[in-house]
C-alpha cells in the first residue's frame, strides 16, 4: 500500500424529508441522529443507503440525492467516510428497528433538539447547495464545512 492509500470505512446517512418534517432516529446508546449504516462489500453507495433506510425505518426510499460527505481521520491513520444523502420520495410504513426509535420532527423542532456529533451540520450540507463536505479538523478541534 502506498503512502497515499489508506484503509477507509464507508457508511451513509440519509435525511428523509416529508414537507417541513425530517425523519430522525434515537439510536440505542447514542442519541438523536439521522438513520444510516455501513456500505457492504460489493454494494453500491446508493444501494447501501436504500437498504439501510429500509432496515432502520421500514421505508423504501427512491431517487436518493448524494449531497456530500462527512469524513475524519482515525487514530490508526484510516479514514472514516459517511456519504450524506437526502430523499423525499418513499413508500412503506414507518417502524422502529433494533437500532432505535424513528420519528418525524419539524425543522424548527430539530433546531432545538440535542443531537449527536455534527448532525445539525449534516442537515446544512444536505440543504445548502454551496456545501459538499464536513471534515473534522484536528487543529481546529471541530468540523469544517466546505
Amino acid at each position: 500500500m502506498s503512502k497515499r492509500t489508506v484503509p477507509a470505512e464507508i457508511t451513509n446517512i440519509c435525511v428523509i424529508c416529508d414537507g417541513d418534517k425530517i425523519l430522525v432516529e434515537e439510536k440505542v446508546g447514542c442519541g438523536i441522529c439521522f438513520p444510516g449504516g455501513h456500505v457492504e462489500p460489493g454494494e453500491s453507495l446508493e444501494a447501501a443507503v436504500v437498504r439501510e433506510m429500509r432496515e432502520e425505518t421500514g421505508l423504501t426510499i427512491s431517487h436518493p440525492k448524494l449531497c456530500g460527505i462527512k469524513d475524519w481521520m482515525e487514530e490508526d491513520g484510516s479514514r472514516f467516510l459517511v456519504t450524506l444523502y437526502k430523499a423525499d420520495s418513499y413508500t412503506g410504513t414507518l417502524k422502529a428497528s433494533e437500532e432505535g426509535r424513528v420519528f418525524w420532527v419539524t425543522r424548527a423542532e430539530f433546531a432545538e433538539m440535542k443531537v449527536i456529533w455534527g448532525m445539525k451540520d449534516v442537515l446544512r450540507v444536505c440543504d445548502e447547495e454551496a456545501l459538499s463536505e464536513m471534515f473534522w479538523d484536528e487543529e481546529k478541534s471541530g468540523w469544517v464545512l466546505l
